[in-house]
């Protein structure tokens, strides 16, 4: 009987012009031999019409994916079930030239297509008997042959390789095994047993789904849960023991102590190093007298300046660009640094600094005013300023009118603060601000009122005095008092360098 079809799954090819459509066999009229078929789906793409029917002259090739059961689509009846053989075997309804139908078993080919994936049943037999009725109804509809009875797990999943018909023609689906079929069975219908109807036609909002995902309050979670936990990232517990660096003590040591450092009066400004050691400020009494203590032990004035000279030259070398810039690819660029010194002892640390400069190929301007006398450790720093390749001037009309590398700033001193209101200090400071080029600082004083050229970078000797703002970033360097001196002054020290000879200070 025709009816024994309806609920079947087939696909029909219906040549180059028509294409090929599947559905789920509805109606079969043998008289004006057509098929109907519902939920059609053309060329993999679902229908807008809910039914399409096809004539016998139509139909190049008619393919049956599937065979409903008893319990299956009821809508179309009771149905027989037929029994599917292994994986990897068709099978082809042909009619025979007596008019009796027949099911051949056929091996697949592997230059076929893709096949599905087969409802495991129970049965043993591998051949599969149709009546009567079913071989009256082929013949009836079926004008050329049926060609192989593709052993199909279920439309849904018939529906999804669809979309990879793209795939090339011999490379064939793995034959799986070694799965019951209990187990094949759930695990296909809960990938593949959602409702076609329930599939949107929309595209997916990504952004407006993505707009939904809180990333800040997820990561918070995330931390949250490492925390309390002591996992590590993604929430996998650390198996491995902690690692240590190369500088680190895998031994217990005593809690670290980071105000080492400690003054004989009320500290007014503190800073800190990059490791977190406290560097209080000292007044400038308390610096004079630690100078002056040092040098009572040794450590005079010409060590001092030619010690302050190398750390701020150092510094300077560092700041005009170090190895990048002074290396011999680069002798068209030497760096042009103009020192501005007056004629006292942070003069003569200045004029130390840009003999070590100009020792180290730099180009070095030295602008320092006339005087009747000066000191002698200004005079003994010219002089050796005099055999290197710097330049030295007194009148700021030989300063370089285009923009420098650096200025050293060594015009201010306490004890000569009527040097401020000479021409040539209120000349030499508009020059500075007018050459826009920065400025470093060394050994500044506190001033009470506003200084008049504002550096970039300041260099401190030995403990910081109070610096301003307009001090700009703090250095300080390191120019060997030893820790008795600093005791003998009343302060407890212990040396917050480590390995350098100049570090950064930051405000505490």
């Amino acid at each position: 009987m025709a009816t024994d079809w309806l609920g079947s799954i087939v696909s029909i090819n219906c040549g180059d012009s028509l294409g090929v459509y599947q559905g789920r066999v509805s109606a079969v009229d043998q008289v004006s031999q057509t098929i109907s078929l519902t939920r059609p789906f053309h060329n993999g793409v679902k229908c807008l019409v809910p039914e399409v029917t096809f004539r016998a002259g139509d139909i190049t090739e008619l393919k049956i994916l599937e065979i409903p059961g008893p319990g299956e689509n009821q809508h179309f009846g009771d149905l027989h079930q037929t029994e599917l053989g292994p994986s990897g075997v068709g099978y082809q309804v042909g009619v025979n030239q007596n008019g009796a139908g027949k099911l051949v078993k056929k091996p697949t080919s592997s230059s076929s297509a893709p096949q599905n994936i087969p409802k495991r049943t129970d049965l043993k037999s591998q051949d599969v008997a149709v009546s009567p009725q079913q071989q009256q109804c082929s013949k009836s509809y079926v004008d050329r042959h049926v060609e192989s009875l593709n052993q199909s797990k279920s439309f849904r999943r018939r529906h999804n390789s669809w979309s990879s018909s793209s795939r090339h023609p011999n490379q064939a689906t793995p034959k799986k095994s070694g799965l019951k079929n209990g187990q094949m069975k759930s695990k296909d219908d809960e990938c593949f047993g959602d409702d076609i109807e329930e599939i949107p036609d929309t595209d997916f909002d990504f952004e407006g789904n993505l707009a939904l995902f809180d990333k800040a309050a997820v990561f918070e979670e995330i931390d949250t849960y490492e925390r309390r936990s002591g996992t590590r990232s993604r929430g996998i517990p650390s198996e491995r023991p902690t690692r240590y660096r190369h500088d680190e003590n895998i031994l217990e040591s005593e809690p670290i102590v980071y105000r080492r450092i400690t003054v004989p009066h009320n500290v007014s400004k503190e800073f800190c190093t990059d490791s977190g050691l406290v560097v209080p400020s000292v007044s400038y009494e308390l610096h004079k007298k630690l100078l002056s203590v040092a040098e009572k032990h040794g450590l005079t004035l010409e060590r001092r300046l030619e010690m302050t000279g190398v750390c701020a030259s150092q510094m300077a070398l560092t700041l005009l660009g170090g190895p990048n810039r002074l290396n011999p690819k680069n002798v068209h660029q030497r760096p042009t640094v103009a020192l501005l010194c007056g004629p006292h002892v942070k003069g003569a640390q200045g004029i130390s600094c840009g003999r070590h400069l100009a020792n180290h190929d730099v180009q070095v301007i030295l602008f320092l005013p006339n005087f009747v006398k000066m000191l002698e450790s200004i005079t003994n720093e010219l002089s050796l300023f005099s055999k290197t390749q710097g330049q030295q001037v007194s009148s700021l009309k030989d300063l370089p009118t285009s923009p420098v590398d650096l200025v050293i700033n060594c015009l201010d001193c306490p004890e000569n603060a009527f040097l401020r209101d000479q021409p040539w200090y209120k000349a030499a400071v508009a020059w500075a601000n007018q050459n826009r080029a920065p400025v470093l600082s060394i050994d500044p004083p506190v001033h009470e009122v506003e200084q008049g050229i504002d550096a970039k970078w300041s260099l401190a000797l030995g403990l910081p005095l109070p610096l301003g703002e307009h001090a700009g970033r703090v250095y300080l360097c390191d120019i060997g008092i030893p820790q008795q001196v600093f005791q003998e002054v009343g302060i407890n020290y212990h040396s917050p360098f480590g390995c350098k000879f100049v570090i950064p200070l930051h405000s505490a």
